[in-house]
């Protein structure tokens, strides 16, 4: 079966399986210092999400998250002073953002499930005129069979002059590079069911509707990754000889991450 014959349902069965980050610790399972590891971790080899996601700027704000997974930036939200909902296909990853939230004594969010292709499920969650001051969606929509509904959906949630802020994958990166040439595979998953990958020009077409595109790329993944799993953090060799200015520069041209900001137009 290729990538485009998959459906919804295996889409949710991997991730259902495996959450996003759910070996990012090897501490107590869901205990908190599970989660501090967690996101050390992930904002460590992430770091360009703090400045991307700009927590602090939603304080007061409606927030919703598009892709929860086990509540790693749902709690950045809701520490910030962000009105947070987050939303997740996987049920185990929502039970565990759950459960997180509740060990940090944090009441200021709400996580359900629902797919974001159907508005049907949004509106079980949500009031029909709810909307949003900003929708966050961290690497998810490219794993989702028809990221074009869910994109019309997220448009239709959003607050005129609202705020979304999305990854994407980079079609012209490093990393999808090594990919087709058999050097590596997506993230660290085997089997994930979709992956897609865009260009500046794809992004641009997806987000028609949208105003102001900023688009930012970066991100290359710089460690080992045996060492890496054992929470050893060795950069490859010829990372580690590299000037920080050369680095950064191919992150900015061949980065494997699109970080998109872009605005509903006010009416």
């Amino acid at each position: 079966m290729s990538e485009g014959d998959k459906t919804i349902d295996d889409v949710y069965q991997f991730w259902n399986s495996r959450p996003c980050n759910i070996r990012h610790s090897n501490k107590e399972f869901c205990s908190k210092e599970y989660f501090e590891e967690v996101t050390k971790r992930k904002y460590k080899v992430e770091p360009h999400i703090i400045d991307f996601a700009d927590f602090e700027k939603y304080r007061g704000k409606h927030v919703l998250e598009v892709g929860c997974g086990i509540g790693t930036a749902a709690q950045s939200f809701i520490e910030n002073g962000a009105m947070y909902y987050g939303l997740d296909l996987s049920d185990r990853s929502a039970e565990i953002a759950r459960k997180r939230l509740e060990i940090f004594g944090l009441s200021g969010g709400t996580i359900f499930t629902a797919n974001i292709e159907n508005e049907d499920e949004l509106s079980a969650h949500l009031p029909p005129n709810m909307e949003f001051d900003l929708i966050y969606s961290f690497g998810v929509l490219h794993h989702t069979p028809n990221t074009e509904k869910a994109v019309k959906n997220i448009f239709n949630r959003l607050k005129s002059g609202g705020e979304f802020k999305l990854m994407m994958y980079a079609k012209n990166s490093l990393k999808y590079f090594e990919i087709t040439d058999g050097l590596d595979q997506y993230e660290a998953q085997n089997g994930v069911p979709i992956a897609k990958v865009y260009t500046h020009e794809d992004i641009h077409l997806l987000l028609r509707d949208f105003e102001n595109i900023q688009i930012k790329q970066t991100h290359i993944f710089p460690y080992k990754i045996e060492e890496y799993k054992n929470y050893i953090y060795e950069k490859k060799d010829y990372f580690e000889c590299m000037p920080a200015d050369l680095f950064q520069c191919l992150e900015k041209n061949l980065g494997w991450h699109l970080c998109i900001t872009c605005q509903k137009g006010v009416a």
